[in-house]
């Protein structure tokens, strides 16, 4: 049964008829968008981008003030990109886990930890205030691992995190982890039963948009914005139809090029691929158990994430960390066949028992790397202007904090957000082209000789390590 289920030839046929869009936009309840700005507009505040980091900004910037004028324009419309794309893994960490915290700021992760926990019940209270329909569920994610060597990494991790006082972390062994979530595959698991939430991405953005609306938030969507210049004593961005004069100004453009020119070498958009599959039928529910619809992902360099929805369909991505020379972000790069393929024939080696089900979309879409795989912080324009940009796949959560960290800076707070180190400074960039891209593509060849070899680092990956230069998504 597996060998077949494994075939390539079957993989074919379960992508035949998946749509080529992403599943969680293609939804009836999609709202309309708000209309394009047209004419000129003031505001005390500007918020650009209308994914998650926008979002949150702008309504984290009512709640302090209810009075303060806000603007928010998008490009196309909330949700639309990485916001409405992803898999729906809402975690607590701030630093893309324990293992990369430790590395850059062992002596603040207790705190970075702590303000990451705070942040998670302040998004699931907010779900519940808002009454946001987003399937919200704190189910937790375990961390699988598929080599012996992984098992030995899991180990680590539970006792850097036991040390951390951090006790929702349960180690599973082969047996644990397989009554769990059944597969052949599996050889132990680190369960973080508290510090991730899964949740239906788009539906997400949505509240948030229709949240803002309702706290007086002016949203103009279809409104691409031009790079600021000085207008008196404020900002001045321009759209295709108007402009918007603002006394401070908010960018959460994330893998989009960045409205401050300094900024954009910090960060790379990749593009990330995902599969959904049909609704599975009790029978094979049954024969995988996931009776407590944990999130998952492997412990492998080129890792891949699945989850559970609501309507009992599994999401596989990742794998594949796909830079483009340049680093356009374009809608023909959304789409990857052969990455489609290769997630296709991973799901049944995982999953021989679902040898009969039939995948129903295909998607990609593009993520803001850093070389740290964590957000970064920042302002322009004599502080008029804040970013909180590179996420790296961690936004769902994490751009709740930067927005936090956004407003403090944009209003001079020396809070317990921005003392960090982590706020106060920044990762190292990447280097022009077409350095940039030969090295990204060393990168990924030795990240995938180390997933073969035994996790074993070769000297290129040492010395990125040394550097504290990384590639992720």
């Amino acid at each position: 049964m597996a060998t077949a289920a494994m075939s390539p030839e079957r993989a074919l046929r379960a992508l035949a008829d998946a749509a080529p869009r992403p599943y969680w936009l293609d939804d009836p309840a999609r709202p309309r968008p708000h209309p394009a700005l047209v004419g000129a507009v003031h505001c005390d505040l500007l918020v650009v981008g209308g994914g998650y980091g926008g979002l949150w900004t702008a309504l984290l910037a009512k709640e302090r003030d209810p009075d303060r004028e806000v603007v928010l324009v998008e490009a196309h419309e909330a949700g639309w990109a990485a916001s409405g794309r992803n898999g729906g893994f809402c975690a607590a960490s701030l630093t893309h886990g324990l293992g990369n915290g430790l590395a850059r700021w062992p002596d603040e992760l207790p705190e970075l930890e702590r303000l990451g926990r705070r942040n998670l019940d302040a998004i699931e209270a907010a779900i519940a205030r808002y009454a946001i329909d987003c399937d919200f569920e704190r189910t937790g994610e375990i961390d699988v691992a598929t080599a012996p060597h992984q098992v030995q990494e899991l180990r680590r991790t539970a006792a850097q995190a036991a040390e951390l006082g951090l006790g929702e972390h349960v180690l599973l062994d082969r047996d644990e982890v397989r009554a769990e979530v059944d597969s052949p595959t599996f050889l132990a698991g680190l369960w973080d039963r508290t510090g991730v939430a899964m949740l239906h991405p788009a539906k997400l953005a949505w509240g948030l948009k229709r949240a803002c609306a309702e706290a007086g938030v002016r949203i103009f969507e279809h409104t691409p914005a031009e790079r600021p210049t000085r207008a008196g004593a404020g900002l001045e961005v321009r759209t295709p139809y108007g402009r918007v004069r603002t006394r401070h100004l908010a960018l959460a453009t994330n893998a989009f090029p960045a409205l401050v020119r300094r900024v954009r070498p910090y960060v790379v958009p990749v593009y990330d691929h995902a599969l959904m599959t049909e609704p599975l039928t009790d029978d094979q529910l049954a024969a995988i158990g996931w009776k407590r619809r944990q999130g998952l992902s492997d412990s492998a360099n080129h890792f891949h994430y699945f989850r559970m929805t609501t309507d009992r369909r599994i999401l596989w991505g990742g794998y594949d960390i796909v830079y483009r020379y340049g680093g356009g972000v374009r809608a023909e790069y959304d789409h990857r066949p052969a990455t489609y393929r290769t997630l296709a024939q991973h799901f049944f080696r995982c999953f021989p028992q679902l040898e009969d089900v039939r995948f129903s979309h295909a998607w990609g879409g593009a993520i803001d790397t850093c070389s740290r795989f964590s957000a970064f912080f920042g302002t322009a324009h004599g502080g008029r202007t804040a970013y909180a940009l590179g996420y790296t796949g961690l936004g769902v959560g994490a751009t709740r904090f930067g927005a936090e960290v956004t407003l403090d800076l944009l209003g001079g707070e020396h809070s317990e957000r921005t003392r960090l180190e982590m706020v106060r400074r920044k990762p190292l960039p990447f280097p022009p082209e077409p350095v940039r891209w030969a090295g990204i593509g060393i990168t990924q060849w030795s990240m995938t000789r180390a997933d073969a070899n035994g996790g074993r680092r070769n000297l290129w990956l040492r010395a990125m390590d040394r550097l504290g230069l990384g590639f992720d998504s």
